[in-house]
């Protein structure tokens, strides 16, 4: 079994119910079991303008599911969920489910990098982990994630923690 993350967030709908429910989905799916979960984070979009503020937050998973066939699970909740891909990057969404750490692998297929290439530079991304594994070292950054979160500036990418979990 590997512990893997997952990176959960979405700005459409009631964004915060859609994150529980990824997170529920996320548990269902065979060989799978949620460990733990980190608060929810109300965010500001990064990298757009104009879309609405997200909740983000990471799921750790124990899994015994490859990589690659975790990622197709994880697409599939998204379908489910009603999110739809039309090719353009950072669009407003329901759901957006990204596998950030599987283990300490390192993953560079045609549709997998493992880990997230810019899991390092977000902070939606980087206070959650911080929630789970602030000691947890990047398998090729060689830092662990509380000094990665030191390293992003908080200009442009207000992240305030939820009530709840």
């Amino acid at each position: 079994m590997k512990t893997a993350y997952i990176g959960i967030g979405s700005n459409l709908g009631n964004p915060e119910k859609n994150c529980l429910e990824a997170i529920d989905k996320i548990g269902r799916i065979p060989n799978c079991e949620v460990v733990r979960v980190s608060k929810l984070y109300r965010t500001e979009p990064v990298g757009v303008d104009g879309q609405g503020w997200y909740v983000n937050c990471v799921a750790a998973i124990s899994t015994g599911i490859f990589p690659q066939a975790l990622m197709e699970r994880l697409l599939a909740i998204e379908e489910d969920m009603g999110r739809v891909r039309d090719g353009r990057r950072w669009l407003a969404r329901v759901i957006d489910l990204d596998i950030l750490l599987y283990g300490r692998e390192i993953i560079h297929e045609k549709n997998l990098t493992v880990p997230h290439p810019l899991m390092h530079r977000r902070r939606f991304v980087m206070n959650p982990m911080v929630d789970l594994a602030p000691d947890l070292t990047h398998p090729s950054l060689g830092k662990s994630m509380s000094e990665l979160l030191q390293d992003i500036p908080e200009d442009g990418q207000f992240v305030k923690p939820m009530g709840g979990r």
